[in-house]
């Protein structure tokens, strides 16, 4: 039968069709060719020109060699491996929680806690009677609960505050936020204060007297009359806080547990065993035990401060010190992920944060400082966190380079909850990227990833032990101009770590830890001579064999003392100048803005 000319038209229309889907197929087909090896070809260059620079891209050189058990810190005990290991699944997780309580109980909950007072729940705690009398009704004495002051005077109030302060006794923020004490509030007797007056004050100028912000970071004082003439309470209300010798009781519970920590940290090495052959399946320390650990110590070595006791405090912070070699993979540091290299790094300001407590009370004796000084010279954090980005870029190229969609889906880089409904992969650029993207941008997206963390580790001047600010900043910039819109650099907005932060973190706790070690010298030296030295110099070497230079430009750190007899160190900090020894500022939300300012030692306090 003869083709009408309409079904002539439909075969020819057809025909064109299929020819130009044809087109269309061999023109992608040739646009991902010609991608997929401008892509890999850039990579391949990358590489080249990295690894002729010493960079170290093979993931296979990360992975650890076997130790003896004997000398694996991880091989300690079965215990020691359930609360340092992070469990990889719902089962090991669940025999932790029944073989180690330890891990469970470190923190106080309602089952498990240690005493608090709470003015909230037990009313307010008189700290002080004031008994108003005229200038010459009677003749006392001031005594060890008793002081006279006179209303008239201007240096009523300073003398009122610091004998109030002394009469409730030192207190201190503990590293976890709680909150602790020198004595026992609950059972603080009320002092006495005999005020002379020519004409009765009010409670408006009682209050004048007694400061409320004499011990603002523990509660508030008012004062309130008492009904009888003359006789007035000084109250202090607010108060969340516990007793140092009932948290050291309540935490002694674990001394078991601590010197068996401290007896694995004798250990030369610390290697968990574990698949190696795939960054996503390294095995990793658990970081919640460790920080739960660390804290616990500085907690407990504060204690021990608050209570004059500063060689249980050293003993409790050298543990809390030994406990950063946990995440530092030793000896080998392979493979040293970014997230332990800044977990050593947190555990770092801890620790120098609670040497700094005992140092303002002027708490630490010479045999501790010494010990302390010595601990603190060995600290040099920047090595950990530059491997930690060379691990960082291994991994990220060798999972985009080796992994398939699935092994993408199975380890979360794209959402996984979709179930079977395609609408919602539809509408995640993630997905699309890498399910459809050519296989070259993925490659291009690798060069632009391992590029910027190698001018993230040239920041890093691991010989002359310094942090080059201005490549840093420079480096940050290009990581802020990655846009999600460009197809060479989507996936490291992804994947690209917050490197400039981290930096000015490392570059800050080191320098802390710097600066502590030379105020233990300085402490050394005030307890010989009975005040600071007038220049750094005067410290060699009896106190200390080299000072720390600022790693912040490499020069020395300034020192001065001021005119109260106390002194002034600081590093001129990230903006590479130097303010004088104005300290950082603190946001709303404290956190410091490491950008501003110098980075300053708080003098201690006599």
């Amino acid at each position: 039968m003869d083709e009408t000319p309409k079904n002539k038209s439909g075969w020819r229309i057809l025909r064109r069709s299929l020819i130009g889907l044809a087109i269309f197929a061999t023109l992608v087909g040739i646009f991902y060719t010609e991608e997929d090896w401008r892509g890999k070809r850039a990579w391949e260059n990358c590489k080249r020109e990295l690894e002729a620079k010493g960079a170290v891209l093979d993931w296979n050189a990360y992975i650890p060699p076997p130790v003896p058990d004997d000398q694996n810190f991880f091989k300690a005990s079965t215990d020691i491996a359930l609360k340092f290991v992070r469990a990889r699944n719902d089962a090991e997780a669940e025999m932790s929680r029944k073989v180690v309580k330890f891990q469970f109980q470190l923190w106080p909950s309602e089952t498990n806690t240690f005493p608090v007072l709470d003015t909230a729940k037990t009313g307010p705690i008189v700290v002080a009677t004031i008994t108003v009398m005229s200038p010459g009704s009677a003749t006392l004495e001031s005594a060890s609960n008793r002081i006279i002051l006179k209303f008239n005077d201007p240096a009523a109030r300073s003398k009122a505050d610091k004998w109030i302060q002394k009469i409730i006794g030192g207190m201190v923020k503990g590293a976890a936020g709680f909150k602790f004490s020198e004595l026992q509030l609950s059972n603080l007797p009320p002092a006495q204060i005999f005020l002379q007056a020519d004409a009765s004050p009010t409670i408006g100028d009682l209050e004048n007297l007694i400061s409320a912000d004499t011990i603002t970071n523990i509660g508030h004082l008012h004062v309130e009359a008492t009904g009888a003439k003359g006789l007035f309470q000084v109250l202090l209300t607010g108060v969340r806080i516990t007793a140092a010798a009932d948290y050291l009781k309540w935490s002694d519970q674990f001394e078991s547990d601590f010197d068996e920590i401290r007896e694995a940290l004798k250990r030369p090495y610390a290697r968990i065993d574990g698949d190696y052959s795939q960054p996503y399946s390294v095995p990793i320390p658990n970081f919640v035990m460790i920080r739960s650990l660390a804290q616990t110590m500085a907690q407990r070595a504060q204690c021990y401060l608050l209570l004059g006791q500063p060689e249980k405090a050293l003993r409790e912070l050298s543990l809390l010190n030994d406990s950063r070699r946990i995440t530092e993979a030793a000896p080998t540091s392979k493979p040293m992920t970014l997230v332990a290299a800044m977990i050593n790094v947190a555990i770092t300001g801890l620790y120098v944060n609670t040497i700094a407590d005992g140092l303002q009370r002027h708490a630490w004796q010479e045999p501790q400082l010494a010990a302390l000084q010595e601990q603190l010279k060995k600290i040099n954090l920047t090595p950990f966190v530059a491997e930690g980005f060379n691990e960082e870029r291994a991994a990220v190229c060798f999972m985009l380079a080796n992994n398939s969609q699935a092994d993408y889906e199975s380890r979360r880089l794209v959402n996984t909850s979709y179930g079977i409904s395609i609408k919602p992969k539809l509408e995640d650029p993630e997905y699309l990227f890498l399910t459809f993207a050519p296989r070259g941008w993925v490659y291009q997206n690798m060069v632009i990833h391992a590029t910027l963390l190698q001018a993230t580790i040239d920041s890093y001047d691991l010989t002359n032990d310094l942090i080059l600010v201005s490549m840093a900043n420079v480096t940050s910039d290009k990581v802020n101009a990655l846009s999600k819109l460009s197809a060479y650099s989507f996936l490291n907005t992804l994947f690209v770590p917050n490197f400039i932060k981290a930096t000015q973190v490392v570059a800050h706790n080191q320098t802390l830890a710097n600066e502590a070690q030379i105020v233990c010298a300085l402490d050394r030296f005030r307890l010989v001579h009975g005040n600071y030295p007038d220049t750094l110099d005067a410290l060699m070497p009896q106190f200390i064999e080299k000072l720390p230079h600022d790693i912040i430009g490499g020069q020395p750190l300034h020192y001065r003392r001021t005119d109260d007899g106390k002194f002034l160190l600081y590093s001129i900090g990230w903006n590479e100048t130097d303010d004088g020894g104005q300290p950082s500022p603190s946001g709303e939300n404290g956190w410091i803005d490491f950008t501003k300012g110098d980075w300053v030692w708080q003098y201690p306090a006599k």
